[in-house]
């Protein structure tokens, strides 16, 4: 059994607008359905559960009716923070399968252009060694800066730098056991899995990601985003 966990319970406020970032429209469909469908026809994926902002459940759920999304089995409440969220699409998944450890892999739910090749990627990786965290090289050179991002005497070699995206894959019994280590060490609102993961001093793997695979939370995102729906590969790129 895997389960898609998709987080789309935050309110958006750095994109300024008057609904949440998850529920703009994009051609005439809403960005959280975009992701839906992605999950909604990958043939490993068992199930879909969604954690979302109260007063926008209604909404969801008529959306999946709309596009015809068929494995979406609950709509969760958020909680006051994305830590709180994905506890309580857990303890969801849980209730639902009493005695059973589904995979479960988390995923951002604006993150719109996952492909089914990261969603493959990531449960060979799981199968592997047991987790998977999409992530990516890092290109850019970095520096550290102690003063805001006004100057830096320090660079950090970009070769060991990876940039962490979702899904995130691990098993229901291993979520949990991490979200009752962080209540018992006063680990609040790390809505990052492999962060959280980490933090308790568990290896993090990482699975296949993609540049294309952004996080829409601003509007320069949300205009990536529309080129990005709108581009194909030419046919002689290899």
């Amino acid at each position: 059994m895997v389960s898609a966990l998709l987080t789309a319970a935050g309110i958006g406020s750095r994109m300024g607008q008057d609904i949440p970032k998850q529920f703009i429209h994009v051609n005439n469909k809403p960005l959280i359905v975009y992701t839906l469908e992605a999950f909604e026809q990958h043939p490993s994926i068992d199930e879909i559960v969604i954690v979302t902002l109260p007063n926008w459940i209604d909404v969801v759920r008529a959306y999946a009716m709309q596009f015809n999304i068929t494995k979406l089995k609950a709509i969760v409440p958020g909680g006051e923070t994305g830590q709180e969220s994905i506890h309580n699409g857990l303890m969801n998944i849980r209730e639902r399968h009493e005695g059973e450890n589904p995979i479960v892999m988390v995923h951002d739910g604006n993150r719109c252009l996952v492909s089914a090749e990261i969603i493959s990627n990531s449960l060979a990786v799981f199968k592997k060694h047991g987790s998977a965290v999409a992530a990516i090289p890092c290109v850019e050179a970095v520096f550290f800066s102690e003063d805001d991002g006004a100057s830096s005497v320090t660079s950090i070699p970009r070769e060991q730098l990876y940039r962490t995206q979702t899904p995130h894959t691990y098993t229901l019994e291993k979520l949990l056991w991490a979200h009752d280590m962080a209540k018992e060490q006063g680990i609040t609102n790390t809505a990052a899995s492999c962060t959280l993961m980490q933090a308790l001093g568990e290896t993090v793997y990482f699975s296949k990601g993609a540049e294309k695979n952004l996080k829409i939370t601003t509007t320069e995102d949300l205009e990536m985003f529309e080129v990005l729906l709108n581009t194909h590969t030419q046919n002689w790129l290899k």
